[in-house]
């Protein structure tokens, strides 16, 4: 079963995606370089609750 996740930038703490994870492949949270465009460059976003 796939859950929803946010994904907010590291730098500036804006919550910019929503995605689609699957918990018992990936049971971590995820993280992944994403543009962020309030910061306007590539940032690091991680999962938000």
């Amino acid at each position: 079963m796939r859950t929803r996740i946010t994904l907010a930038c590291t730098e500036c703490k804006q919550r910019n995606y929503n995605t689609t994870k699957d918990k018992k492949t990936h049971p971590d949270r995820m993280e992944t370089q994403k543009y962020c465009r309030f910061c306007k460059k590539h940032t690091l976003h991680k999962e938000t609750k």
